[in-house]
């Protein structure tokens, strides 16, 4: 069931790998979207706003948890694609190793600095308990969120993207009921909503390993292969902890933009919450093209193949960019109409506000095509640091605009923060992806076409 990208068209195979990913990605947000539809409709815009209120936060925590598992998953492509599966192996207990450690400090942190994170959030007053209820569950389900990224990425590094899909649907599905049983029978308000999502991912994550143990012996680790080496260990660590660091910086960004949003009130928290989770579901093609993109560059450069690097890069680009213009578009014409899945039809300043959001959105959806593929090829090629930086950009110009120009131009200058921030980003990351193209043809040779394999 594992997939060699050494070999075959790449247009070919960036595609079947990103279908199932793309799949995947679609059911987790869109259980994500019946949670806020649920919430809205059934517990009402308060409740909504307290869902949505910490979505920058979670995208800081979560992120970091997920992103370093995903950078876990870039020497293990690598390995593999080189036939070192003695190595791979290693790698993956070194991943499980650090990802163990990185559950236990999160959970620890997140969970006693809780009333602290959402008084940086500025979070309104009225709807400050409801937050904290949903948002220490989601803390405290860090260990099933680790747990289940770091094995759908370990089978996403040996060419599977089809297994991890099937878990995803299932636990959506499975998502989807829980919230209305706790919800509407249990009565347990956001929480239930909260623990619906974190049982649901946990369930996803054992349903991997169940699998990894049946069906995937080249990935079972012998007793030799859980030995701890230092510098196995640090390169393992140099990979996974800076991509951690790269969703976490962004994070950081959109955390100042949304407390500065949550300054303006109420009303354009809950359009906010409501324009992000559409954001959110619009963001899933990218991230399944650029992963797909990645894990082709990853297993080539470890076969040593220059040209299909560049080429699979190109094809990548192309098919994100053709999707940023389309779906941009739909977002400038149906963005009230989206909304609406989340807030009542009489809560009419709420959906003009979110539509508002998203309107302004579309006109640059597209520059998320070069921004999040390149951003994960140089991050496969072995450059993190570099990567890391075009996160450091996104947060600085997220920074400026939402403490500078919000204060000014109030909600209208929320709309156009996250364009500024993409559109700098892009231009960082378009500069360091040649770079990097260019110092690995020095290493491989610029038309290499041999299969290597390392020892």
């Amino acid at each position: 069931m594992t997939r060699n990208m050494v070999t075959g068209s790449p247009l070919r195979l960036i595609l079947s790998f990103s279908l199932p990913l793309l799949a995947a990605n679609l059911f987790q947000q869109f259980y994500n979207m019946v949670d806020a539809a649920i919430v809205g409709r059934t517990l009402g815009a308060a409740s909504l706003g307290a869902v949505g209120a910490t979505s920058s936060v979670q995208f800081l925590v979560l992120g970091f948890c997920t992103g370093s598992c995903v950078g876990f998953g870039i020497p293990i492509a690598q390995k593999f694609g080189a036939g070192d599966l003695k190595g791979m192996r290693s790698v993956i207990f070194h991943s499980g190793v650090l990802a163990a450690a990185i559950a236990v400090v999160m959970t620890a942190a997140t969970v006693m600095g809780c009333n602290a994170i959402l008084h940086i959030l500025q979070v309104p007053q009225d709807i400050y308990r409801e937050t904290y209820q949903y948002i220490i569950v989601i803390f405290r389900g860090i260990p099933f969120t680790i747990l289940y990224n770091l094995l759908a990425s370990i089978l996403r590094s040996v060419g599977d993207s089809r297994t991890p899909f099937l878990f995803v649907m299932f636990s959506s599905v499975l998502n989807i009921f829980l919230d209305v049983f706790t919800i509407v029978v249990l009565h347990w308000g956001v929480t239930g909503a909260a623990v619906a999502t974190v049982f649901s991912q946990g369930l996803a994550g054992v349903l991997c390993l169940v699998t990894i143990l049946r069906r995937f012996p080249v990935l079972h680790l012998d007793r030799e292969d859980m030995r701890w080496d230092r510098d196995t260990g640090v390169k393992t660590a140099l990979m996974g902890i800076p991509t951690g660091l790269q969703y976490s910086i962004t994070a950081v960004g959109s955390m100042i933009m949304q407390s500065a949003n949550n300054s303006l009130g109420t009303l354009y928290v809950s359009a906010f919450a409501a324009g992000m989770k559409i954001k959110q579901l619009a963001l899933c093609p990218f991230d399944a093209f650029a992963s797909a993109t990645a894990t082709f560059a990853g297993q080539n450069y470890g076969g040593g193949r220059m040209d299909r690097i560049r080429e699979g890069l190109k094809d990548g680009l192309a098919i994100s960019v053709l999707y940023g213009i389309g779906i941009g578009m739909v977002l400038i014409f149906t963005g009230r109409l989206l909304s609406a899945v989340f807030v009542p039809a009489s809560q009419g300043d709420v959906l003009d506000a979110s539509a508002e959001y998203l309107r302004c959105m579309g006109y640059l959806f597209w520059l998320l095509a070069p921004l999040s593929t390149q951003r994960q090829v140089v991050q496969s090629l072995g450059f993190p640091g570099l990567a890391i930086f075009s996160g450091v950009v996104e947060m600085i110009a997220r920074g400026i605009v939402a403490t500078v120009f919000v204060p000014k131009f109030g909600y209208d200058a929320i709309c156009w923060t996250d364009q500024t921030a993409w559109a700098t980003a892009a231009v960082y990351i378009t500069i360091i992806c040649m770079v990097v193209l260019r110092k690995v043809s020095a290493i491989l040779g610029p038309d290499s076409k041999v299969f290597v394999r390392t020892k």
